[in-house]
């Protein structure tokens, strides 16, 4: 880790200093997307597979689309939906996206990537007071904000079919960054086929698991749990309880992942997950998977992967979206040790 260049109060640390490693390029060598502009539907169709991952944000109604294509070159998009200042960051190398509010302590910041890792996760900087953020635990870690926190929001990823069919009127990332990049393939081929240890991890990873599974991390209160996609292949739904939460995490195939073939819309799939409070109207539901289906047992009503209830006696209802990270289990083992592992 180099300092040089820097305005960052180094004094200031909440982890050893020696635990960040150089990612290769300098600092906004990933470059962030700091003018994002739309498009509609129908034009992103153009350029978006099927099956390829977006990662979706809802605001005040507002529906915003970020294709994973596009994220794995750039990292970080700091944006504004329904008047909300938020950045929407991914790091390839965990699998791990969060969005967050942009704003601390009624400061709005902006986000770029500081070209350093700390176990393998995206180390993130403000260019307000060049304080470095940890991406998987939303909170600064070295400068002048050290132990302060940023706002998580909702996310989810879906395939580009869902949300193109969920929200028609939605608008999605475009391609035109400001940047000339190979958008559609995929800079990080083999990563998560290859066998072994992560890459630029310090130390061994949590062997309960194997260290690129893919899992659905579940928060609720102080508590974190983790259902492996292992499970939820065989068992697309899983009622738990996460921190006194009644949950139901509900997973559906037909998503491809961004780090395997060289082209992402080639690459091998892997499904994606959701995270719901399952009460409504004072009552708890219960949830199976039927011949491809989510149904409630209590009623009997149908529901999609975003929530959304699409048929039955609760058409037009939604759950409470809970936060959840889908990302590789060594990241999440790093920084959440104590997590339970729903097998």
């Amino acid at each position: 880790m180099s300092t040089a260049g820097w305005q960052t109060d180094f004094s200031r640390h909440s982890v050893p200093l020696s635990e960040f490693a150089s990612g290769g390029p300098p600092r906004d060598g990933i470059p962030p997307v700091d003018r994002p502009k739309t498009v509609p539907v129908t034009e992103a169709d153009r350029f978006l597979d099927e099956r390829e991952p977006v990662l979706v944000v809802e605001q005040g109604g507002a529906a915003r689309a970020y294709p994973v294509q596009i994220l794995v070159w750039h990292e970080i998009v700091n944006d504004r939906l329904a008047g909300r200042p938020i950045a929407v960051t991914y790091c390839p190398l965990c699998n791990s996206s969060v969005v967050f509010d942009r704003r601390v302590g009624g400061r709005e910041l902006t986000f770029g990537t500081t070209g350093n890792l700390r176990k393998s996760d995206l180390v993130m900087w403000d260019r307000q007071t060049e304080s470095w953020w940890q991406q998987l635990t939303a909170e600064a870690v070295v400068g002048k904000l050290t132990g302060r926190g940023l706002t998580v929001l909702p996310s989810q990823t879906l395939s580009w079919a869902d949300y193109r069919e969920r929200f028609p009127r939605g608008d999605v990332l475009s391609r035109d960054t400001g940047f000339s990049r190979d958008y559609g393939s995929n800079p990080y081929q083999g990563y998560e086929t290859a066998g072994g240890d992560p890459m630029l991890f310090e130390g061994a990873p949590d062997r309960r698991l194997p260290a690129k599974e893919r899992v659905a991390a579940v928060n609720a209160g102080e508590a974190t749990v983790v259902v492996p996609f292992s499970r939820l292949e065989r068992e697309p739904v899983v009622n738990e309880e996460v921190g006194g939460v009644p949950t139901a995490v509900l997973f559906k195939p037909g998503v491809v992942s961004a780090l395997d073939a060289g082209a992402i819309a080639d690459s091998a799939e892997v499904g994606t997950a959701a995270a719901f409070d399952r009460r409504l109207d004072g009552r708890t539901l219960s949830f199976e998977a039927r011949r491809g289906r989510f149904l409630d047992r209590q009623t009997g009503s149908e529901w999609d992967i975003t929530g959304l209830a699409v048929s039955g006696p609760l058409r037009g209802r939604r759950l409470r979206a809970l936060r959840h990270d889908e990302q590789f289990w060594f990241a999440l083992a790093a920084f959440v040790p104590g997590a339970r592992i729903a097998r």
